[in-house]
């Protein structure tokens, strides 16, 4: 319907080791038949940070808030004005997969997750990553606390939360209590600063 043939979509997969290459307009008129939109830009969704050029090289910030995860206890609060931006290189956050728009920074407070995460570190959290990937460190609610956590999934048993301290034991949650904290995720901790002081 979209080129006047039957055989587009055989051929388009038998392209990938071909090299041929489709028209814009092909893939538009493709793209109507499924009822599809064409697009090219940035992922959907994503929340557009604020843009800076230092020295010929763009950059973009990432809010900064006055809210603590804790290692131990924490405070929620991302409704308010961030305290501060952050300027991060647009390639280098591009290279990692982060969107500045979507992350916060927030500190960490307590020693569990020492040596990866130390009192007063600045983190980054990437609010789209809330898909829980066994072994990475995420910020989530438990409660009316923020934490910050190593978690770790056994299939449908258990979430193990771990610090990186060996001071401060594992944490099984099963049942609801897992789903309590699988429904809660804020996002992956995807950058760290440490303040040497």
């Amino acid at each position: 319907m979209a080129a006047g043939h039957y055989s587009l979509i055989k051929n388009m997969k038998a392209s990938k080791a071909g090299g041929k290459r489709y028209s814009v307009e092909t893939l538009e008129k493709l793209a109507e038949v499924l009822g599809l939109e064409l697009y090219f830009g940035p992922p959907r969704g994503s929340t557009p940070a604020l843009s800076t050029i230092v020295a010929g090289e763009q950059f973009d910030t990432v809010a900064r808030y006055d809210v603590v995860g804790a290692a131990g206890d924490g405070v929620i609060n991302l409704d308010g004005p961030p305290i501060d931006h952050l300027a991060f290189s647009k390639r280098w956050l591009a290279q990692n997969g982060i969107s500045a728009g979507d992350s916060v920074l927030i500190n960490v407070r307590g020693d569990s997750m020492e040596p990866s995460l130390y009192n007063g570190d600045l983190v980054m959290i990437d609010r789209r990553k809330t898909h829980i990937r066994s072994g990475q460190i995420y910020a989530f609610r438990d409660g009316d606390t923020l934490r910050i956590k190593r978690i770790e999934i056994i299939p449908g048993t258990a979430l193990i939360l771990r610090s990186d301290n060996p001071k401060h034991p594992p944490e099984h949650r099963t049942g609801e209590a897992m789903n309590g904290i699988s429904q809660n995720i804020l996002g992956q901790i995807v950058w760290s600063g440490h303040t040497w002081g």
